[in-house]
């Protein structure tokens, strides 16, 4: 039998393009507030830095998002499903064990993204209020603004939501009308489309190379569109994406017209993106600046619940609560992830202040996500079986171009640069250390043959003289195979107080690489006696396995192949038998011998294991039919104990 959730593509149509623009484009879209601010940074104003950052504005845009991510990186979907995760779960089957490696890296630093892009973009948008009086102190109302951000998660964002997509079309619009009439006023920008002012300002520009870090910053939510691609679809992506890049691209070439008209000054405290507004409208354009910035903001926050969840399913991330306050298909919300993001993003605005100093730490962890996304997605054209000529290519014609940036990032490193890479060192550390904790682990764990002990659990099944323990035993097994079962799942049944019950049932849970994959199969061992279920959930779904299994028993009622009333000697003999979960809780022995490396991975698993969430609630049971029993475990026994008798 099979339970399995078809995910749905929106179709292409107006409101899925509208839905597209409120949850794909919110990164990339605010980043007009602050790219060409960090380009001209310090400089002064002049002819080549204004023709040769927009050029390279635009060429990022065009190389960048639209052919490696709109038209390449989007044909790598798993069954509709995007991610840096889905990716990894594409290509893992080559069996290359090594790519595990770009697939935390570029997790850690997509969660790294969520944190400093509501600090960037929200302080960004509020600071436009100094335009009307330079005195207004704008670090309160955006602390203010991201607590009620964050505070709303909770109760999910199925009511706001509906407005994302206006409110970004509001912005596009906003941003195409201000752009195209600056560039009226200045058509000599358009120039900026040569690629020629683009080399010009890195080959001989003072310091030209260096502006690669501020221009990476228009690019930054190219790897949001791919994360997000099964909440609309790639077809609805591509097209919006037409209309969004020439939104885009007419409000930068609007500032760098601008510009242009001041040439030899400084820019000082000016944000050339609210200096195309005319004053009378200032104030409504903060007001939708600021806006675009919490869609924004909340498409990071979601989205990286999404990457948590998928990260504890492939065993990169320690369990933890996960509650789906809505009934939107696919919404959850993780609540220490949530606090762990505030805390951060609070951390930032108050360490940083002002925008223009986030800009330092902002891009460097996305620009890491990058990379790892070339490098697993050139095996996936490999599996596809591209061109190999056309992979070579593809491989080191980004490689150059993505290293570059980082090159370029990395001189930010001491201006706040090492903020990201601290927060995504932190998450790589935490996502590594599960992830080798659990491989440890695995490798000493002791599996037997269940046919051997089936006899045993039969005749233990029917012995009155051992007091009932649970008319139903439900053990959950890491086994793969059907006909095998841990040592220690046999030693709790039979060794020591031996555990009788009427039918023992064994539940293996399996995470496939399809995303919204949700099916069970039922193996009967012995007829009324020993029975496992196998469920195959996908990557994205949260294992209820107390649901799932009253689901399967009921199933099995309705098909008579099992009968689960309570076997008593009495003649009363209707009754529903209760069920009883047994989790075997592991705790690292006394009696271990590790290596330096291994000690170390295993004592930081048992610490992250003791502040996750327990096994029992993270696969869904309820505290009131579970017993939990300590199990040691012994990796490297000590060989040998130094202890000698005296008389």
């Amino acid at each position: 039998m099979s339970s399995e959730r078809n995910h749905h593509v929106p179709a292409i149509s107006g409101a899925a393009l509208l839905v597209t623009l409120g949850i794909i484009f919110g990164d990339i879209g605010t980043s007009p507030l602050y790219v060409l601010k960090a380009i001209i940074g310090l400089h002064e104003i002049s002819y080549d830095l204004v023709l040769g950052g927009i050029s390279c504005i635009f060429w990022t845009l065009t190389l960048q998002t639209t052919l490696k991510y709109v038209i390449l990186t989007l044909r790598a979907d798993n069954r509709g499903e995007g991610g840096i995760f889905a990716l990894y779960t594409l290509v893992k089957k080559t069996k290359i064990y090594w790519l595990i490696i770009p697939a935390i890296i570029g997790g850690s630093a997509l969660i790294a993204d969520g944190i400093l892009t509501p600090a960037i973009s929200v302080s960004s948008a509020v600071e436009g209020l100094r335009n009307l009086n330079s005195h207004i102190p704008t670090l309160p109302i955006v602390l203010l603004i991201i607590t009620c951000l964050f505070a709303v998660q909770q109760f999910g964002t199925g009511m706001i939501g509906r407005f994302f997509g206006p409110m970004m079309l509001i912005w596009f619009a906003m941003l195409g009308i201000l752009g195209a009439s600056s560039i009226l006023e200045n058509l000599e920008i358009l120039k900026a489309i040569n690629p020629y002012y683009a080399y010009h300002l890195l080959a001989e520009y003072p310091q030209g190379f260096w502006i690669l870090g501020a221009v990476f910053l228009c690019t930054t939510g190219a790897e949001g569109m791919y994360s997000d691609m099964g909440h609309c679809g790639k077809s609805n992506i591509r097209i919006s994406w037409s209309a969004v890049k020439v939104m885009l691209l007419l409000n930068y070439f609007g500032q760098g017209a601008w510009l242009l008209g001041h040439q030899g000054e400084m820019l000082g405290s000016v944000n050339p993106f609210y200096a195309l507004m005319p004053s009378w409208f200032l104030i409504p354009g903060i007001v939708i600046a600021t806006g675009a910035t919490i869609v924004a903001s909340q498409a990071l926050i979601t989205g990286s619940f999404t990457i948590i969840n998928e990260a504890i399913r492939l065993n990169f991330w320690p369990k933890v609560r996960i509650v789906h306050p809505t009934d939107l298909s696919g919404q959850m919300y993780i609540p220490s992830v949530n606090w762990m993001l505030f805390a951060g993003c609070i951390g930032v605005v108050l360490y940083f202040k002002e925008s223009s100093n986030m800009e330092a730490a902002y891009g460097l962890t996305i620009n890491l996500n990058m990379i790892m996304t070339t490098i697993l997605l050139s095996f996936f054209l490999l599996l596809k079986r591209y061109n190999i000529v056309f992979i070579i290519f593809f491989f080191l014609f980004y490689s150059i171009i993505e290293y570059s940036f980082l090159v370029a990032n990395l001189s930010k490193f001491a201006h706040g640069g090492w903020v990201s890479f601290l927060i995504g060192a932190v998450l790589i550390a935490v996502m590594w250390t599960w992830f080798q904790a659990r491989k440890i682990r695995n490798r000493y764990l002791e599996f037997v043959s269940l046919d051997q002990y089936v006899p045993e659990l039969i005749e233990l099944s029917r012995d009155t003289s051992v007091p009932k323990y649970a008319t139903h035993l439900v053990y959950l097994t890491s086994a793969n195979e059907i006909r095998e079962i841990e040592a220690a799942v046999v030693q709790s049944i039979l060794e020591n107080h031996p555990k009788r019950a009427d039918i023992y049932w064994l539940v293996h849970v399996d995470v496939v690489n399809e995303p919204y994959r949700m099916d069970y199969k039922v193996s009967i061992l012995a007829p009324e006696d020993v029975i496992r279920i196998d469920f195959r959930l996908g990557f994205r779904v949260a294992p209820r396995i107390n649901l799932m299994f009253e689901k399967v028993v009921h199933d099995l009622l309705e098909s008579k192949e099992v009968d689960v009333t309570s076997r008593y000697d009495s003649k009363k003999n209707d009754a529903i038998g209760d069920f009883r979960f047994v989790v075997l809780e592991k705790f690292l022995s006394y009696e271990n011998e590790l290596p330096f490396y291994e000690k170390i991975i295993m004592d930081s698993y048992f610490l992250l294991k003791h502040l996750s969430q327990s096994d029992e609630k993270s696969f869904g049971l309820d505290m009131d039919n579970v017993t939990v029993e300590k199990v040691p475990l012994i990796i490297s026994p000590v060989k040998e104990v130094p202890l000698k008798r005296i008389n």
